[in-house]
């Protein structure tokens, strides 16, 4: 179910376009459909080789000895690489430590570690072959839990690693790589101008992307000493990079080809096979390709972090946030770079706040390299944030979307980060939310309540490269280096039809290597329509220019005087004078040859997006059972290329924010060893557990974008949580500081247990 709301303007979707504001099937559905497409695994080589990756069992140790002569002795086996087959990397730290985490060292810090590879002619002889290599571990204490890690005395990951702060750098090594703080106006003063103050705790469990595919990757070499990838990755360009840094090879001798993605969430911006399929492939001499099982994608890909945080918050008896302050402790992993940075970024984004203070930790830990899961460190942060500005809410006597409309955000607000807003539209979200039939409708019977969570994202835009080909049959080939991860080929095509005034079955989009097209930064941070959308347009609008050019030669007029509309070229000089587009590109030959635009951009600005969820939840007293009865997610998303699209996006990002607040989470034993790495045991909710999502889209455009684009994909996932913490507590009389929040935790929570 969707409402559209927004302003009525003249740019409305319903009256201003011909292909945007549709809902066509999308371009790849029929051979997702029928089995045609091919992702990761699906790669067949001439005389492909199999491998597989030896991991560490160990959370931390060192490596002692290692010995792969009985596994070289193996039938079948072809080349067995380790740490020593990798360019030493020295003088750089970052390039170490991703040296490091490809293939493990003198030590291993996670339980999965990559510690050596074998290839092989079938995958179970690989397998056969790695458990043949003889590793002697000296195990060494190891930590899994960020407050523990961060304290003094915790066993080291890395004994020459220093707290970095604005204080400078520590004299003794910590587990805390960085430590960063905020401060706006004097959080002292305006907590005592509060009449009301809340100060919670919470954690939050690490959570992994849950994507049906594997990560899977097929490298080859050719004779004149070129490396092929082909890769299930979010971003071929930024795999290229990782082997040229990695390998110490020119990116002229890469080629990265991006497959079908199947389900990736920024658990596939970075590549954790593609290095170690190269070295055994230049090994072996024939192609490799190396499949993750399932228990792999869990011990050895970066999940999202584990966080502990720390909120206080005071208000006026008025319901005006006089203070706000936050002590952030994320998870970065063995490795420093956490997402603490960007959930403090989206903590207190939506309010405008006098006085506050924001302290953010990042804090390695004995597991693997933390990595993005849609908006990265904003949910965690979110769920915190969100229970306190509810019971504020409740101790003032105020309605919390009434509250948070008070508290809102609005243009120019000065955050605590030291940011200032532009093109806000948190309160037509916040409206819309509190207008909605959901909202205003009862909620009867015991046990039951009603949450309220609001959210921002900031989205992105970088890098992106476009061109459209123009065939003899008015048709256009659209070639981008955006890999296709939630349906951005069709909309995609469908601003380059707008553009160009086609239909779209007229436009055939495709994705390009890094071979075939220009730079392209990974589809990530909801950048994809939006800014690869400029590059789109941008090159339909070159198209559009040649093409005058060439109308203007064949009826002899000045360029200046021909137009172009609604896909028809037409002159001043000559009323009568009309080519469509398929006419015109009929004569292409005939008038200087082919046409190809280019559209090449690095956007710098870019539109963010407010997104209010509404739960209403049953919680069985006795078990702690939360049902959901019903959920509406209501989002800004600048314009509705293709709402259908839209809507899956704001439904699934909601759904994987249901699995993180009620049922997801890594679980460990005191030696580090992940206790259900498996779909078995990695408890993800079903379509039992989800009732229909309802969507509310405000349409508030981006004016910095040619069709009013914001990002959508990133936000649905940050209110969950909090919103359904906060009808939790509604239908239980209990706060829950923890997630998941599990029956046993909601009954903790209400002193049941």
């Amino acid at each position: 179910m969707s409402k559209p709301t927004g302003p009525a303007d003249d740019r409305t979707t319903k009256n201003a376009y011909a292909v945007i504001g549709t809902r066509p099937p999308r371009v790849d559905a029929a051979d997702k459909v029928m089995g045609r497409a091919r992702y990761g695994p699906d790669t067949h080589l001439p005389g492909l080789l199999h491998g597989k990756v030896l991991r560490s069992p160990h959370a931390h140790a060192r490596i002692r000895a290692m010995d792969t002569r009985r596994a070289q002795a193996l039938p079948g086996v072809h080349a067995i690489v380790t740490a020593e087959d990798l360019p030493s990397g020295e003088g750089d730290i970052g390039l170490t430590y991703r040296r490091e985490n490809t293939l493990a060292g003198d030590k291993v810090l996670y339980v999965g570690h990559p510690v050596a590879a074998v290839a092989a002619s079938t995958p179970h002889i690989a397998e056969e072959a790695a458990q043949l290599i003889d590793v002697d571990y000296e195990v060494l204490p190891g930590v899994t839990d960020v407050l523990e890690a961060a304290r003094e005395g915790a066993p080291l990951l890395h004994p020459a690693l220093h707290t970095r702060s604005l204080a400078g750098t520590s004299e003794e090594p910590s587990n805390v790589s960085s430590h960063f703080q905020h401060i706006k106006g004097d959080p002292t003063r305006g907590f005592a101008e509060a009449d009301v103050v809340v100060e919670r705790e919470f954690r939050t469990a690490t959570v992994h992307q849950g994507y049906l595919e594997p990560h899977a990757t097929t490298a080859t070499w050719s004779a004149d000493g070129r490396l092929t990838v082909y890769a299930t990755t979010q971003g071929a360009f930024a795999f290229r990079d990782h082997l040229a840094e990695l390998l110490d090879l020119p990116m002229s001798r890469i080629r990265v080809v991006p497959t079908e993605v199947g389900g990736a969430f920024g658990g596939k911006n970075t590549s954790y096979l593609d290095v170690t399929a190269a070295l055994l492939s230049r090994k072996a001499g024939r192609p490799v390709k190396i499949v993750m099982g399932r228990a792999e994608t869990f011990l050895a890909t970066g999940p999202t972090p584990g966080t502990a945080i720390r909120v206080k918050m005071g208000a006026t008896r008025a319901g005006r946030i006089t203070a706000a302050q936050a002590e952030l402790y994320y998870e970065a992993g063995a490795y420093p770079g956490s997402s603490a940075g960007s959930g403090a970024n989206v903590l207190f984004a939506p309010y405008d706040i006098p006085n506050g203070q924001m302290d953010g930790y990042d804090v390695v830990v004995n597991k693997p390299r933390m990595d993005s899961y849609r908006a990265p460190g904003a949910t965690p942060a979110s769920f915190a944030a969100e229970s306190v500005i509810d019971e504020l809410a409740e101790k003032v006597g105020m309605d919390p979307i009434e509250f948070r409309i008070l508290n809102s955000v609005q243009e120019g607000t000065r955050q605590i980060n030291g940011g200032v807003r532009s093109d806000v539209h948190a309160l037509e979200v916040l409206e819309a939310a509190r207008a909605c039939a959901h909202y205003q409708s009862p909620l009867p019977g015991p046990g039951r309540g009603r949450g309220v969570a609001h959210a921002s994202w900031g989205n992105w835009g970088a890098q992106s490269s476009s061109t459209i080909s123009v065939n003899a049959d008015g048709t256009v080939a659209l070639l981008t280096g955006s890999v296709d991860v939630t349906g951005t080929r069709t909309s995609l095509a469908m601003q380059a039809a707008e553009t160009l005034g086609l239909t779209l079955d007229q436009v055939k989009p495709s994705v390009g290597d890094t071979d075939s097209i220009g730079y392209t930064e990974v589809s990530a941070g909801s950048r994809t329509t939006m800014a690869t959308g400029i590059s789109v347009v941008k090159a339909a609008r070159d198209v559009i220019a040649q093409m005058s050019q060439r109308a203007a030669l064949l009826w002899g007029v000045s360029v200046d005087t021909v137009s172009f509309a609604q896909g028809t070229f037409a002159t001043s000089q000559d009323p009568a004078q009309r080519l469509t587009f398929s006419e015109l590109a009929a004569q292409l030959s005939e008038t200087g040859g082919p046409v190809t635009g280019v559209g090449n951009v690095d956007v710098q600005e870019w539109g963010g997006s407010f997104g209010t969820h509404i739960v209403d939840v049953e919680v069985d007293l006795e078990t702690g059972k939360v049902t959901i009865l019903r959920y509406t997610a209501v989002q800004d998303v600048g314009r509705a290329i293709h709402p259908t699209q839209v809507e899956g996006q704001m439904q699934g990002g909601t759904v994987q924010g249901i699995g993180w607040a009620l049922y997801e989470g890594y679980a460990y034993d005191e030696g580090g060893q992940m206790l259900n790495p498996t779909l078995l045991d990695y408890k993800l909710p079903t379509s039992l557990d989800i009732p229909s999502i309802e969507t509310v889209i405000v349409e508030m455009p981006y004016p910095k974008h040619p069709y009013g684009v914001r990002g959508v994909g990133e936000t649905p996932i940050v209110p969950p949580p909090a919103a359904l913490a906060n009808a939790i507590y509604r239908a239980t009389g209990a706060r829950v500081g923890q997630l998941p929040m599990t029956p046993a935790r909601i009954l903790g929570s209400m002193g049941v247990i």
